[in-house]
């Protein structure tokens, strides 16, 4: 039987493999936000849509030339259900793996993987350090301006956003939602204000 962890198994998994703050709080936004984002999709399960945006980048710190190939190798060896393996590989389609995206799971962690790092770096320059005042038209200001947060890959989340059949505003404002929920774990909610 393929391997399916609870939440806190997988947390707990993550951390062997992962011990950077800043990547440890990346996989919990992209897994608040394809939690959030499973509620759209009726036949979604929230728990798996959010163990795949948790275990997304597990070999990036250890492995980060190879990544992608070595979530595959330690994934395949603790038998990870294949459809969850599946949408992880997918999201770095085009870059390190050739696994389109096809399911509405697969569409979604490939368009958001990138946003989240974009919101998380807007956040971050607010004078409020908070997530929970952010709008949309301001997201979509540093968004359009290529030099900021430059290693975000803009055209990765427009051609998810296609892929989806959503608008990429929809994209960008349900991406602040999911990350709001969430706010806190992820520093993002104004209690790091002033502090380095």
């Amino acid at each position: 039987m393929s391997w399916i962890p609870e939440r806190d198994e997988a947390l707990a998994f993550l951390r062997q493999y992962v011990t950077q703050d800043s990547l440890l709080k990346h996989a919990l936004a992209v897994e608040a936000v394809m939690r959030h984002f499973a509620g759209f999709f009726p036949d979604a399960n929230p728990d798996e849509w959010g163990l795949v945006g948790l275990l997304h980048d597990l070999d990036y710190e250890q492995y980060p030339e190879q990544h992608c190939q070595m979530t595959a190798e330690i994934l395949k060896g603790k038998d990870l259900e294949p459809r969850l393996l599946r949408a992880i590989l997918s999201h770095g389609y085009g870059i390190c793996t050739d696994i389109k995206p096809e399911s509405d799971m697969e569409k979604v962690i490939y368009t958001v993987d990138e946003l989240t790092g974009l919101v998380t770096a807007s956040v971050l320059m607010r004078p409020s350090r908070s997530i929970l005042d952010m709008e949309l038209k301001s997201l979509k200001k540093k968004f359009k301006t290529p030099s900021f947060a430059a290693g975000v890959n803009r055209d990765v989340v427009r051609q998810g956003a296609e892929a989806l059949g959503w608008e990429l505003d929809r994209v960008l404002q349900e991406t602040i939602n999911g990350m709001t929920k969430a706010a806190a774990s992820l520093g993002l909610d104004g209690s790091m204000n002033g502090k380095a």
